[in-house]
């Protein structure tokens, strides 16, 4: 995979997209505008909510406990009125209201949304009576008439908010939480497509707020409640899911003709929405689940063509959202077609699609956090799921397997949670694509590169990009000259910026540069901000390996200097006294060439790199003087293509190399002529020193100090060295490395 795309223009890191991702901040004008939008639709929202919570507070009611007895009846289960508690238990059958008029009730009066009756009939009877029941209980003191003929007069006061129960605040708070996280979205970044995101999030919001009003303790909703729930919760369902299919068409990747697909989409809805409307359609609620599942379907089939087209982690994790969300919700219809059938517990259908609603809301609210550290709304979103499978499998055993209520719900229980325990990491890496590299496999990679870094500080820059690699497995990676304090994570999980170095000024060969990697996992998953911290965490580790290779060297320079110091003025002026007091010129002139070596060595100790030219130089002129004083020729040659900087390693190795091999022509071979040839081609340093002394057959030589100090020198710039007979004699030296001279600068 090349390490660019083929077509930038088709890539969601798109110059400009780009540029604007890796601004450290929006500039003020945009901030100020986005904080009063933001202002004013949470006040619009919390006005909406109150609004709501003022209208129902105010709605009459009967302040009793209800539950479903045999055969669709309904009983009494407790009251805080004095007069019902010992009724309790009591099967209940009518409300009669003042006038006489008379509500027969039964369990649908339990269920306060006719979305999810099945039965059309059954449908039409709870509104029906959901609507009798507000006019009965707004008219004035009712009496609830029981089974036996018995009637007990009531108070019906308002609600008040007391009386709205404690399930309604969560549902409210979540269902406000899930408004404003679609305000922000659209706010950060006005593009069409986080448009339909706000629209899904309203309108499940919306369902939130409807299921929260069905939830309220006792009999009696606001007038028009029950009949307003059928078709708008429809109209909220379809419109969720027709702007997830628009939306997955614009987004990661544009799909070929996504405005046609999204209109296509919408066109369904409407024209399903007012076939409802107008009541043409037959079993209008099958109706509905098929268009619902069918977009669905739609939905998914769309993003997996994007997905085909562009790798893209995001489309491949919104792919998995999708088809979890459509198969929890293919489960809840059975279970709620299971729940309408007579003696199946419809309370657990009820509670089944409610939790669905929960999940769906919570995936919702999942999105836009995906690359970021939310384990909370992960867990939440899961066990929401897992609760959805179980009420629909309780539902499902009981009315396929025909198993008793209890052991339904015990097998699903189980079946669920042994689901969740067993498979729970699992579950999770398939919603959000978190699979990272284990701990011990993390390290490892890190301490190897380090202990590279460390041997090769140049090559800094294409060793972080390799275990970049190795950790997240990119589909790309880019360069760029932009600087970034930190690493980010860019196109909502995406990619990822890792700065690499900031630059020095007014250094053209040390440009800023940063990584760009895109599509983790080969773009299996998203990048997410445990990515940024430990991509953070590599480069600061890797620069620490870099700042100790560049305090050991520091080190060494400072003794070094100290040394040559040492030598110059200790052992320098204790050698030049002895020259002054030789007693012969012979010795006179061997300490005067062993300062001409000393001071020759300071120097080398001194420096902490030296040119190649340079130091041929002084290597030529110290062979000279030596030979020329004990009348032996030199043939010198150096033939490079660069003049290199030599670090004190190789410059002592070279220097120590030279001297042992010409020492040993003269002194052990008595060699009349010296020729040493030095090449440098490329990376591939060889040295050639032959002599036309006595000596013969190198294979037979015992290597003592001399000859073990030049292979150990020669090894420690990882090359080689060879001995070989000279023709027509003497003997001949060669020393080659085929990596040679310091690492070249990546920039």
């Amino acid at each position: 995979m090349a390490d660019r795309p083929a077509n930038p223009a088709e890539s969601t890191f798109g110059a400009s997209t780009f540029e604007r991702s890796l601004d450290p901040k929006p500039p003020m004008r945009w901030i100020g505008w986005r904080r009063r939008g933001l202002v004013v639709a949470a006040l619009l929202g919390c006005l909406a909510i109150l609004s709501l919570m003022r209208w129902l507070a105010a709605s009459p009611h009967l302040d009793a406990a209800f539950q479903a007895g045999p055969n669709g009846t309904l009983v009494l289960a407790s009251s805080v009125q004095p007069a019902l508690q010992a009724q309790a238990g009591r099967p209940v059958a009518a409300l009669v209201g003042a006038g006489g008029r008379v509500v027969p009730l039964d369990a649908l009066a339990l269920g306060h949304s006719p979305r999810w009756q099945v039965d059309d009939a059954q449908r039409t009877r709870a509104i029906a009576q959901q609507e009798d029941i507000a006019q009965l209980l707004a008219a004035g003191p009712t009496a609830l008439r029981f089974a036996d003929g018995t009637e007990v007069a009531l108070d019906t006061p308002p609600r008040g908010y007391a009386g709205i129960g404690l399930v309604f605040w969560p549902l409210a708070a979540f269902a406000l939480l899930l408004y404003l996280v679609g305000v922000i979205v659209v706010l950060v970044r006005p593009l069409w497509r986080n448009v339909l995101y706000l629209a899904m999030a309203l309108s499940q919001a919306a369902n939130l707020c409807f299921i929260a009003m069905g939830s309220m303790r006792g009999l009696g909703l606001p007038a028009g409640a029950a009949t307003a729930e059928w078709l708008p919760r429809l109209a909220l369902d379809l419109v969720t899911i027709t702007a997830a299919v628009h939306g997955f068409a614009l987004h990661p990747r544009r799909v070929p003709r996504a405005e046609l697909i999204g209109g296509a989409a919408w066109a369904v809805a409407a024209l399903v929405l007012g076939l409802l409307h107008a009541d043409l359609l037959p079993q209008p609620w099958w109706w509905a689940q098929a268009a619902i599942l069918g977009l669905g379907g739609a939905g998914l089939a769309v993003m997996s063509w994007s997905y085909r087209l562009e790798q893209n982690p995001y489309a491949s994790v919104m792919r998995r959202f999708t088809a979890i969300a459509l198969a929890t919700f293919a489960l809840v219809t059975g279970g709620a077609a299971a729940a309408g059938q007579p003696g199946l517990p419809y309370q657990i259908g009820v509670i089944g699609t409610v939790i669905w609603y929960l999940f769906f809301a919570s995936l919702l609210l999942l999105v836009p956090f995906l690359s970021r550290s939310k384990q909370v709304l992960r867990e939440f979103a899961m066990l929401a799921g897992i609760s959805t499978v179980a009420a629909s499998l309780d539902l499902l055993f009981v009315a396929v397997f025909s198993i008793g209520q209890f052991t339904s719900l015990t097998l699903a229980v189980f079946l669920a949670l042994g689901a969740y325990a067993g498979a729970r990491q699992w579950i999770l890496n398939q919603m959000v694509g978190s699979a990272v590299l284990t701990t011990e496999r993390t390290f490892e990679l890190l301490y190897r590169v380090a202990r590279e870094v460390q041997d090769q500080p140049a090559r800094y820059a294409p060793l972080l990009e390799q275990v970049l690699r190795d950790l997240y497995d990119p589909l790309e990676v880019a360069r760029t000259d932009r600087v970034v304090t930190s690493a980010r994570v860019l196109s909502s999980g995406s990619g990822l910026v890792v700065p690499v170095r900031a630059g020095t000024p007014g250094d053209p060969a040390r440009p800023p540069l940063s990584l760009v990697l895109r599509f983790a996992r080969r773009g299996k998953r998203l990048f997410t901000t445990e990515d940024a911290r430990l991509a953070d965490r590599v480069v600061e580790q890797l620069r620490r390996a870099v700042a100790y290779d560049q305090a050991v060297e520091r080190g060494r320079n400072e003794e070094r200097q100290r040394i040559a110091q040492d030598l110059h003025d200790d052992i320098g002026a204790r050698l030049l006294t002895l020259m002054y007091q030789a007693q012969t010129r012979e010795m006179e002139d061997y300490i005067r060439h062993t300062l001409l070596d000393l001071k020759t060595l300071t120097r080398g100790l001194s420096k902490s790199e030296h040119r190649l030219s340079h130091a041929a130089a002084e290597w030529k002129a110290d062979l000279t003087q030596r030979l020329t004083a004990a009348h032996v020729q030199l043939n010198w040659s150096v033939e490079v293509d660069r003049d290199v900087k030599l670090t004190v390693v190789q410059w002592s190795a070279l220097t120590r190399v030279l001297r042992e091999l010409v020492t040993n022509a003269l002194y052990h071979a008595q060699a009349t002529r010296v020729d040493v040839s030095f090449t440098l081609a490329g990376r591939e340093l060889a040295l050639s020193v032959a002599d036309d002394g006595n000596g013969r057959d190198p294979q037979a030589w015992s290597h003592g100090l001399g000859l073990g100090g030049v292979r150990k020198r020669v090894k420690l710039l990882g090359g080689e060295v060879r001995w070989r007979e000279n023709s027509p004699r003497g003997i001949v030296c060669e020393v080659k490395v085929a990596d040679f001279g310091p690492k070249p600068s990546e920039t």
